[in-house]
């Protein structure tokens, strides 16, 4: 458990006779055996310069793979127990809410948010002068995760076919973005969307927007699904 110097007030079952307001300080736990397998670090400089106050300062928990949400700032003390720590920022804040499907009916499931799923995006596109009425372009975007190694992204133009972009060679540090690009081919000057989907080497594919896995969940937390691009392309 790591706990920040940050603390609030919660009030437990309110408007009731067993009404509590208690003091808690801002606390994410990990499992031992994730502990000891992230190589986590408590990080007090930057750069080579010291943390900011506003950054954490003065340690600050860096915890690779997972949301920044188990970045605890102005870390003030660690602590190991026998049982789960389910704290507000564990147990009922930064808490996902997503609906499974269990025969003919939706069942809602709560978890806490830990780490980071599979997500790529496309950030830019270029394109070359029109020839012949048709407008080639290229896209450029970048992939991330858990620290799975990546295995593909894979590219989609309007309802066509996916193809396959290039990943970059480097970086290829663990936990590091992964750069991409797509050579689109020429296009008809209009309106297009364009979309990108990682894979990661165990198969697990970026889901789409309409898919299960990102339609029934209730949270804005993980923001993770496909993410299409419209863009207009002239002349």
């Amino acid at each position: 458990m790591f706990f920040g110097h940050d603390r609030k007030s919660e009030t437990l079952r309110p408007a009731t006779p067993r009404e509590l307001t208690v003091e808690v300080p801002f606390g994410r736990s990990l499992s031992l055996d994730d502990t000891l397998k992230l190589n986590l670090l408590l990080a007090y400089e930057r750069n080579g310069e010291p943390l900011a106050q506003r950054t954490g300062a003065p340690l600050r928990l860096i915890v690779p793979g997972w949301y920044g949400i188990a970045n605890v700032k102005w870390l003030q003390r660690i602590e190991v127990r026998d049982r789960r720590y389910m704290g507000r920022y564990m147990g009922r804040d930064y808490v996902t809410v997503r609906g499974e499907r269990q025969g003919d009916e939706v069942v809602f499931v709560e978890s806490s948010v830990a780490r980071m799923n599979l997500k790529s995006v496309i950030a830019r596109v270029t394109r070359r002068g029109a020839k012949d009425g048709q407008v080639p372009l290229k896209a450029y975007g970048a992939v991330w995760g858990d620290g799975t190694p990546f295995k593909a992204v894979e590219v989609r133009v309007d309802d066509g076919e996916w193809r396959a972009a290039k990943l970059d060679e480097k970086p290829q540090e663990k936990y590091c973005w992964r750069f991409f690009s797509i050579d689109l081919g020429p296009v008809a000057p209009g309106k297009h969307t364009l979309v990108s989907r990682g894979i990661d080497v165990n198969g697990r594919v970026q889901p789409a927007a309409t898919d299960d896995e990102i339609a029934l969940k209730k949270t804005y937390w993980e923001a993770y699904a496909q993410w299409p691009r419209t863009i207009m392309v002239e002349a």
